[in-house]
């Protein structure tokens, strides 16, 4: 038996209503609160600074202002002056805030102190105007262009300054040496040549080449080689598919041969494990990278949908999971106390300029970026601005597609794509802010493509003048050689040979595809010991537990620490959780809920659970945390009481937000089968605006990508009222995206329980499984304190798992005697349990609940009609709904019902009764409500 602990808890006695603080103008401002931020998940943010100006620079700035005005007006304004497009196609116009006289100064021979005005780290130096002019243009007006100066934290502005303004008077930002030089060749060169050789030999393939865009591959290759060396050893990659096949043969290592094998039509794994895989310019790769003597780097390119952009909200899920579970295994080293999120993984996500601007889940997952319970200690974004066929006046309303950024105060760095090394010192920059301040930051890497959409498009039809420039120029990998070899870094043979041998390399492995053979797929890492959920080998360990457990966990749901006072209205909610736990009856939907988290915490399972004021639920039903109402801290009971649990419930009450959010609790239940991930939305139908994710990820994984998933849907769902938006969780849509049939190996598991023991039973099998489905939950609204829809702790004890059907007790004693057979799902069976008692029907309905549509319960559904079957062959079935007839299960469910009746004997068929057809869920006219809902409740009896 689990003890619980009723130890006293520390928590914050500092007002958190909102942090004041004095500012040296003197001025009080007031900052974000700081509300629900400590509770388990939520690491605090390191607090960084850098020293104020001293008094002599204070007075120097002062005396020197008009200087001090041209030089923030150069780092301001000067990425509008700067030669970061390499076809020139940028229209700017001269900046007149770059112009000294604009300040007064207008006399190039005059010298200032510079000392707190321009950070090149000599102190007190006297420059003249030329030199100082020079000297700033060379830094802000070059091929790299910076936009800090917008930032709201004066320590990050003041980073950026010293930082580029210091390294570039004393020395190059980034050394780039002969050996560097030549790797940047090799990887432009080999681009090229695979680019050339698929174009030679696969004329006809879409394959989304680089061409123009090369610079990505050094780009990336300095990005990892500088994450590796600062001690990252994990790194999640999000990308779409423009250049992925050069990223994966370049630097990722993919076999070539793999590739040529799925362009020639092969399966990119085993063909027997049944899956329909997925496009060329969706292959992954997970290498382990070697760069110099240190550990080595894992990069996980994610597999991603052709919806740009939805992967990158399960990157940074991915991401956070992967970290978490470090920090969890480091916490119990004293020398890792101070290990931080994003010290050992990082998100990268690639973009292209036209879906950062146009797709909103970009702006969604921006959101997420610094949020307590989502951040992943910062993310690099590098926007491939390659121009998308629509010109950027018509694609975008800003004139940088990076400026959708700038919603979370991120820095941006614009670069030339065709100067690679400019390109590599950009990343170098982009990567110590990120892994300084653990922060966003953007590389706006401005590419072109020398095709259009494709490779079989004709991009002049629409871009006429621009495809002229692009085709009378080199391209970028032969500008960078010609360079190397002027500079005598390379000799013109020794770059024939580069292109030659890896051509070779090419041709052998185009010639190896007649042997090839996908290789195994196993599991490893956190999912070593799972099998396929198809396999003989997938198994369901017991969900039930014991009556002290349960008990232990209920109380330990409502334990409230000494000296933390909760609101006056919530001691009702403690006490009737106590009083129903110890009775053992009267178990609503909440406490099953709890007793399922608090025994998986205790046996080792995190739990996770997401979505908009998740913490007390949109119901004011969970209560999970509980606020003190003096100062505001936070707790979470379960957390604390359990002390000898392994597992912690976190509680991500996230921003208004559905794909993103859902995109990312999908992407951390990639990484972690230990836990169990649960989104909830706050009405069922919000999930309208997740649809991307439920399609392209949640439905189809493991059929494209063979990628399990133990993530947890609750949709609230249920007509009362509410109108149309609120009352329907559009459960037709999960179940037409379904595998249903019970001898299949379905994709996800669609239920729609009417008992809390059900719920609980659900939420336990989805980590008492050797594999992993995702779990789709009509959840209640009405039934969450209805006192008749409440379960006993016996209906949870030893031996007790879920029930794919409730049969119907009652009528069992004489199914001779039932006339009508009443098969539904959902909350209506209590609406008409009730009306059938009203009508003294008890012995001639029997009301059958389906709890699991998906997979669909043949054999429980024939076991049950069974008994009324045999008794009476002229047995009448009806279904019953209250949701629209085009809407709700019915459409999934009538054939196989009937299939069941058939192998019963039984030839009537079942007959609907229910709304009829509507463009709507549910009317938002009460009385009209009213009058639907009584003429369904009474269809089922009609004629009786």
């Amino acid at each position: 038996m689990y003890s619980v602990s009723a130890g006293r808890v520390h928590l914050p006695t500092r007002n958190a209503l909102a942090r004041v603080t004095q500012c040296s103008s003197g001025r009080v401002l007031v900052v974000r609160r700081k509300y629900h931020d400590e509770s388990f998940g939520f690491r605090k943010a390191r607090d960084f600074t850098i020293a104020d100006y001293t008094s002599d620079q204070l007075t120097n700035r002062a005396t020197n202002a008009p200087l001090l005005r041209y030089a923030d007006s150069l780092r301001m304004h000067g990425h509008r002056a700067a030669s970061i497009d390499p076809l020139d196609l940028l229209r700017r116009e001269r900046v007149a805030a770059l112009d000294p006289i604009r300040y007064g100064l207008d006399d190039p021979d005059r010298t200032f102190d510079i000392d707190g005005i321009i950070w090149t780290g000599e102190g007190q130096q006297e420059w003249s105007l030329e030199n100082i002019t020079s000297f700033l243009n060379s830094v802000y007006v070059g091929r790299i262009a910076y936009e800090y100066m917008d930032l709201p934290s004066k320590t990050e502005r003041l980073w950026f300054a010293k930082l580029l303004e210091s390294q570039s008077a004393l020395e190059p930002m980034t050394v780039i040496d002969a050996g560097r030089q030549k790797n940047i060749h090799a990887l432009l060169a080999k681009s090229e040549v695979l680019d050339n050789f698929l174009q030679v030999k696969f004329p006809n393939l879409k394959r989304y080449g680089l061409e123009g865009g090369e610079s990505m591959l050094p780009a990336l290759d300095a990005l990892f080689e500088a994450a590796s060396k600062a001690g990252i050893t994990q790194l999640i990659l999000a990308m779409p598919h423009r250049g992925r096949l050069n990223l994966l043969t370049g630097l990722l290592e993919y076999n070539p041969t793999s590739l040529f094998h799925k362009i020639k039509g092969g399966c990119e794994v085993d063909e027997s494990l049944g899956v329909s895989g997925d496009v060329l310019s969706h292959l992954v790769a997970s290498p382990t990278l070697q760069y110099g003597e240190v550990d080595g780097i894992k990069v996980s390119l994610l597999p991603n949908p052709s919806h740009l952009e939805a992967v990158s909200p399960v990157a940074l899920g991915k991401a956070r999971a992967k970290q978490y579970r470090l920090l969890k295994t480091l916490s119990d080293d004293k020398n890792n106390q101070d290990c931080m999120v994003g010290d050992k993984v990082m998100c990268v996500q690639l973009h292209g300029d036209a879906s950062f601007t146009g797709q909103g889940v970009v702006m969604e997952t921006l959101g997420l970026s610094g949020l307590p319970h989502f951040t992943s200690g910062g993310s690099v974004h590098i926007v491939v601005n390659i121009g998308y066929t629509t010109p950027a006046s018509s694609a975008r309303s800003s004139f940088y597609c990076s400026d959708i950024a700038k919603m979370i105060n991120c820095p941006v760095l614009h670069v030339n794509g065709d100067c690679p090394e400019d390109v590599v010192r950009a990343v170098d920059i982009a990567f110590k802010y990120r892994n300084h301040f653990r922060k966003d930051i953007v590389i706006d890497l401005i590419v072109y493509r020398r095709w259009g959409h494709n490779e079989l498009d004709e991009p002049a039809f629409t871009q006429p003048l621009m495809y002229e420039k692009i085709r009378s120029r080199s391209s970028v990998p032969k500008l960078y050689e010609d360079k190397l070899i002027s500079d005598g870094v390379i000799s013109a043979e020794a770059a024939r040979t580069v292109r030659d041998s890896y051509k070779a390399s090419l041709n052998a492995a185009l010639t190896d595809v007649a042997s090839y053979v996908p290789p195994p797929v196993t599991f490893e890492g956190a999912w070593k010991g799972m099998v396929w959920p198809g396999s003989p080998a997938a198994r369901q360990d017991e969900t039930g537990l014991s009556s002290a457990i349960l008990k232990d966990v209920g109380k330990a749901s409502v334990h409230v620490p000494e000296e933390f006072e909760i609101h006056p209205r919530l001691n009702r909610h403690v006490k009737n959780r106590l009083k129903i736990v110890e009775n053992g009856e009267g178990i609503d939907w909440a406490s099953a809920e709890a007793m399922a988290f608090g025994s998986l915490m205790l046996e080792g399972c995190d739990v996770r659970i997401a979505g908009q004021d998740v913490g007390r639920g949109t119901f004011s039903h969970r209560h999970a945390m509980l606020v003190d109402q003096k100062t505001e801290g936070v707790i979470v009971p379960l957390n604390h009481a359990l002390t000898e649990a392994k597992g912690k419930l976190e509680l991500a009450n996230s921003s208004l937000s559905e794909m993103a959010v859902l995109g990312f609790e999908y992407g951390a239940s990639w990484e972690r089968p230990d836990l169990l991930p649960i989104w909830e939305a706050q009405f069922g139908d919000f999930f309208n605006g997740a649809q991307i994710i439920i399609d392209t990820f949640i439905a189809s994984s493991e059929t494209k990508w063979l990628k399990q998933s133990g993530i947890v849907l609750l949709l609230p769902h249920g007509l009362d009222g509410a109108g149309p938006e609120h009352s329907s969780c559009r459960i037709e849509r999960m179940l037409q995206a379904n595998l249903s049939l019970e001898k299949l190996n379905v994709n996800m598991h669609v239920v729609f329980p009417t008992t809390p023991a059900q719920y609980f039973h659900l939420l336990r099998r989805q980590i008492k499984r050797n594999y992993r489905k995702p779990l789709i939950v009509a959840a209640p609204k009405g039934l969450l304190r209805l006192p008749a829809a409440s379960s006993k702790l016996t209906d949870m004890g030893p031996g007790t798992v879920f029930q794919p059907v409730l049969q119907d007790l009652t009528t069992l004693t004489d199914p001779k005697a039932v006339q009508r057979v009443v098969l539904l799902s959902g909350k209506i069976y209590y609406d008409l349990a009730k009306e059938r008692a009203t009508r003294n029907l008890q012995s001639h309905v029997a009301l059958i609940r389906i709890e699991e549509l998906a997979p669909f319960p043949f054999a429980a559904l024939s076991e049950a009609l069974a008994p009324y079957a045999n008794a009476n062959m002229q047995l009448e079935v009806l279904w019953v709904q209250e949701e629209p007839r085009n809407q709700g299960a019915w459409g999934h469910v009538q054939e196989r019902i009937e299939e069941v009746l058939k192998g019963l004997g039984i030839d009537g068929g079942v007959a609907y009764r229910g709304r009829k057809e509507d463009a709507v869920a549910a009317p938002g006219i009460g009385k009209l409500y009213g009058a639907q809902q009584l003429t369904v409740i009474d269809s089922a009896f009609k004629g009786l």
